[in-house]
C-alpha cells in the first residue's frame, strides 16, 4: 500500500504562523460497496436526473457522493447545487450516505463505480487516494481558482506528485464549547481556564452544581480522536504528534503513556457511557444545560437552534498542559471535494469543483450552515457571526494546525487500529499498557506493508 506524506511534507503546508494568519485572513474490492451504491435514491438526491454524461455548458448531470447526512449541512449543500444548476444547466445528482459509513467504505467505493465528485478531507487522506490513482488531477481547476486562495490551502490540496487533487471548502476549529449563560450563573470565566488544572477546577464547580463537566460521546469511534490529539500536542508538542501519526514514533514510548495517564485523570469529568452515545446526543446535553462544556468541532453549532440558543454558544481553546508548548497548536480540519478516477463527465465534474471553490458557492453554504469558516479569500466575512470571527482569529494566532487523527495518519491505521483502541481505553482505562503494546504491534505491521 502506498505510503502517505512524510512528517516534513505534512507540516510544510499549514504549520507556519504566517501561513495560519493567511488562513484567518482568507477567512482491494472491484465493486462499489452495496450500501454506498444503494444510497443514491431519489429521496437522497438533490436535482433528480439520470447519471448520464454531458458537458457543464450543455446541461447533462454530475453525480456527487456526499457524507453530509446531517440535516443542516445537507440542506446547505442543496442550495449550493441548486445555484450551480441555475448557472450552468448541469444537474447534480446527490448520493448522500451516513458520514461514518461513507468514511469507513470510501476505499472500496473509490475502487468500484464511484460518483464523479465526492466530499473528502485535505492532507494525508487526500494524498493517500491521489497516490493510489483513485482520484483525478484537477490542476487545471486550480489554474482558474488559485489566485483566490492563500498558498496554505493550495499546499493542503496538493498531492505528493505536485499536482492538485482537492478543492477546500471550509475549515473549523476544535475547542471547548460552552454556554455563556451557564458559565455566568456558575461564576466561571473561560479566559481563566488556561491550564489543565484550571479545567479540572471548573469541572469541580460544575459537578457541585449537578452538571456533567464535559459532554462526551464515542459511539461512532472518531470523536475521542480529538481529545487524544489535544492531549498529545499539549503534552508532547506538534512535531512529536505528526511524527507519531506518520508511524515514526513508538506507541509504547513513555510520552504516549503520559497522554493516556492524563486522560485517565480527566475521564471522571467526562459524560459516562460514551460508547453508547453519538456526538449529536452529547451536544444535546450541552444544549439542554445538562453539561457545562464539550470538546468538539465548531459544527456542534448545527445542534443549536438559531436565535438565543445559538447566540449563547461560545468556546475557548483547549488549555495548556506543558508550558513549553502552551496552546501553540489548533486542531482545524479542512473539508472539501475531489473527483474520482472514473468520472463519466470530467468537464462537468471539474466545472462543479470550480464553482464549489468560488466565493459565491461558499457564501451560499455558510448562510445556511454558519458553523464553519470559508476558504476562498473572497468569502464575505462581513456576514460572519461571532463564532466564525473568533474561529478565524484562533486559527490565525496558532503556530501549527493539525487536521485530525484520522486525517493525519493512514486511513487503515486510523479505522482498524485507533478507533477500537481508543474505545477499549474509554471502557477500561486501567489497561493502558496492554492497549498501547497492541497499537504498536499493529502499527509496525501496517506502516511496513
Amino acid at each position: 500500500m502506498t505510503q502517505g506524506a512524510s512528517v516534513e511534507d505534512q507540516s510544510s503546508s499549514v504549520s507556519r504562523r504566517r501561513v495560519l494568519q493567511g488562513l484567518a485572513l482568507g477567512a482491494g474490492a472491484v465493486a462499489a460497496s452495496p450500501l454506498l451504491a444503494a444510497c443514491g435514491s431519489s429521496s437522497d438526491s438533490g436535482t433528480s436526473a439520470a447519471a448520464s454524461g454531458g458537458s457543464a455548458a450543455g446541461g447533462g448531470s454530475v453525480t456527487f457522493g456526499s457524507n453530509a447526512s446531517d440535516a443542516v449541512p445537507k440542506a446547505a449543500y442543496q442550495k449550493v447545487f441548486d445555484a450551480f444548476t441555475a448557472k450552468t444547466k448541469t444537474q447534480v445528482v446527490v448520493n448522500t450516505v451516513d458520514h461514518n459509513t461513507f468514511q469507513e467504505q470510501i476505499n472500496t467505493y473509490l475502487q468500484g463505480s464511484p460518483d464523479q465528485a465526492f466530499t473528502w478531507f485535505s492532507g494525508y487522506r487526500m494524498r493517500f487516494f491521489a497516490d493510489q490513482g483513485l482520484s483525478t488531477d484537477i490542476s487545471d481547476v486550480w489554474a482558474k481558482i488559485g489566485s483566490q486562495y492563500n498558498e496554505s490551502f493550495k499546499g493542503a490540496s496538493t498531492g505528493n506528485d505536485g499536482k492538485q487533487y482537492f478543492v477546500p471548502f471550509y475549515y473549523y476549529p476544535w475547542a471547548l464549547f460552552y454556554r455563556k449563560s451557564v458559565f455566568k450563573e456558575l461564576g466561571l470565566d473561560p479566559s481563566k481556564i488556561t491550564t489543565i488544572d484550571e479545567l479540572k477546577a471548573a469541572g469541580d464547580t460544575m459537578k457541585k452544581a449537578g452538571l456533567i463537566p464535559i459532554a462526551f460521546a464515542d459511539k461512532d469511534g472518531w470523536p475521542a480522536m480529538g481529545t487524544f490529539d489535544y492531549l498529545n500536542v499539549r503534552t508532547n508538542g506538534y512535531d512529536f504528534h505528526v511524527s507519531l501519526m506518520a508511524g515514526k514514533e513508538s506507541w509504547t514510548d513513555p510520552k504516549v503513556k503520559q497522554v493516556f495517564t492524563t486522560w485517565t485523570d480527566l475521564l471522571p469529568y467526562h459524560q459516562s457511557n460514551a460508547l453508547g452515545r453519538t456526538w449529536q446526543d452529547a451536544a444535546g446535553a450541552l444544549l439542554n444545560k445538562k453539561a457545562g462544556m464539550y470538546l468538539l468541532g465548531m459544527f456542534v453549532g448545527q445542534q443549536f437552534p438559531e436565535g438565543p440558543d445559538r447566540d449563547d454558544l461560545d468556546f475557548f481553546p483547549f488549555p495548556q498542559i506543558e508550558a513549553s508548548y502552551g496552546i501553540d497548536t489548533v486542531e482545524a480540519p479542512i473539508d472539501g471535494f475531489m473527483l474520482s478516477k472514473s468520472t463519466q463527465n470530467v468537464d462537468g465534474g471539474k466545472a462543479l469543483l470550480e464553482y464549489l471553490g468560488s466565493p459565491d458557492a461558499q457564501n451560499i453554504y455558510l448562510a445556511s450552515d454558519p458553523n464553519n469558516v470559508g476558504t476562498n479569500n473572497g468569502t464575505d466575512t462581513s456576514k460572519y457571526n461571532a463564532l466564525q470571527k473568533k474561529a478565524a482569529e484562533l486559527v490565525g494566532a496558532a503556530k501549527h494546525i493539525t487536521q485530525f487523527l484520522d486525517r493525519d495518519t493512514r486511513p487503515d491505521f486510523a479505522s482498524t487500529v485507533m478507533i477500537p483502541s481508543l474505545q477499549k481505553f474509554i471502557a477500561k482505562p486501567t489497561d493502558i499498557d496492554a492497549i498501547l503494546e497492541s497499537v504498536e504491534q499493529q502499527k509496525q505491521a501496517i506502516f511496513t506493508s
